[in-house]
């Protein structure tokens, strides 16, 4: 009996941890909104994640050299939608520009990095909802 009310109580701090997270990460992602100049490309937060991705140009975002520069590459953030009923289904919207990867101050990296993958972090938890709301519907 004591195995169950550990396990629930192990999921319990589990599932309050990744909520307080998701809030602290919520404030932080829309900090970085503003700071960044994304908000006069889109100029409603909500409607962030009305994108289906997120991407980045000219940072790398692979694990073995997150943040490192690509060297003659230009940053931008990079936003794709999908209409599946347009003759081009993928659109790509650039939200922020930045200049050329290796002049872009390490800390305005940092800044994008932190950005595409705290929208990333959000976006999944949104995604894991609409799923967990198609199930109940069974």
């Amino acid at each position: 009996m004591s195995s169950a009310l550990d396990r629930l109580k192990n999921l319990t701090a589990k599932i309050s941890s990744y909520e307080v997270a998701r809030k602290e990460n919520m404030a932080a992602l829309e900090k970085l909104y503003h700071d960044l100049g994304v908000d006069e490309k889109v100029p409603d937060f909500v409607e962030l994640f009305d994108f289906k991705a997120m991407n980045l140009a000219g940072i790398s975002l692979s694990d073995d050299a997150l943040g490192k520069p690509h060297e003659g590459k230009y940053v931008q953030i990079i936003a794709i939608t999908y209409d599946k009923d347009a003759k081009v289904r993928n659109k790509n919207s650039s939200l922020g520009y930045y200049g050329r990867a290796e002049k872009v101050d390490a800390s305005r990296r940092d800044a994008i990095v932190s950005f595409v993958l705290r929208w990333r972090f959000e976006k999944s938890f949104r995604t894991l909802e609409h799923y967990h709301t198609l199930l109940q519907r069974f």
